[in-house]
């Protein structure tokens, strides 16, 4: 429909580009994500979905949120993807370098405490929730939270992302201590496919990874081997 009696200056003014300018083109890449890691007897398990969104916009299907940190230890990214990277890449190289100079693999407590002080000092710049998971000579496999916010505690799970909020019974009620590495697996996968039907922030494939002593071994779950529940097989 014509708008009557207007020039092309209040045209502009009426019409500001900011009004015609979709929300997912200005909008901040964010991981609104499902995270998790679990320890087990000889390593940790951690997992996560591959979903990246841009405001309504799915920006990236098929992200890799299982982030290398050293050879042993990896973190699991939920946030805003720019500041997760970059977080990650600073703790990385400061990992690298730990090692060149102790001649030796770093402690995934190090790692972990590098990412809160990090996360803690610039806590009203970054959006970013960290799990760290990994194992090292002297403690073995460990799992360590950090929220938005920079709080950090050792956990033998954790869960986080937007698409935790829905997994606190099932992890709850289905977590046993001492459980082996493929049932770690399966608690894991279980819990990112229920959070993925769930969230709409969540979503792809399933990216798993069990870190033992033995190194990182890495699992790929797509849309046809996700597990089911309620639906029909």
């Amino acid at each position: 429909m014509a708008v009557t009696g207007m020039t092309s200056r209040n045209f502009q003014s009426f019409y500001r580009p900011d009004d015609l300018t979709p929300d997912w083109l200005t909008a901040e890449h964010e991981t609104g994500t499902t995270i998790a890691a679990i320890e087990f007897a000889d390593g940790v398990v951690i997992g996560a979905d591959s979903r990246t969104t841009t405001g309504a916009y799915i920006a990236n299907r098929v992200t890799d949120k299982l982030t290398r940190v050293s050879d042993y230890i990896y973190c699991c990214r939920s946030g805003s993807a720019a500041d997760t990277q970059a977080v990650a890449d600073i703790v990385t190289y400061h990992m690298g370098f730990l090692k060149m100079e102790m001649g030796e693999e770093p402690l995934v407590k190090t790692a972990a405490h590098v990412f809160q002080d990090l996360c803690y000092n610039y806590r009203d710049s970054l959006t970013a929730g960290i799990i760290v998971g990994g194992w090292d000579k002297k403690e073995g496999g460990q799992v360590y939270s950090i929220p938005i916010g920079g709080m950090i505690v050792r956990q033998p799970f954790a869960i986080g992302g937007s698409g935790s909020s829905y997994l606190y019974g099932y992890v709850d009620s289905n977590f046993k201590e001492g459980m082996d590495k493929d049932t770690c697996l399966k608690f894991t996968a279980n819990a990112i496919s229920l959070a993925i039907n769930r969230d709409g922030s969540s979503g792809g494939i399933i990216r798993l990874a069990a870190i033992t002593k033995d190194g990182v071994e890495r699992v790929t779950l797509t849309g046809d081997q996700l597990p089911k529940f309620y639906e029909s097989s």
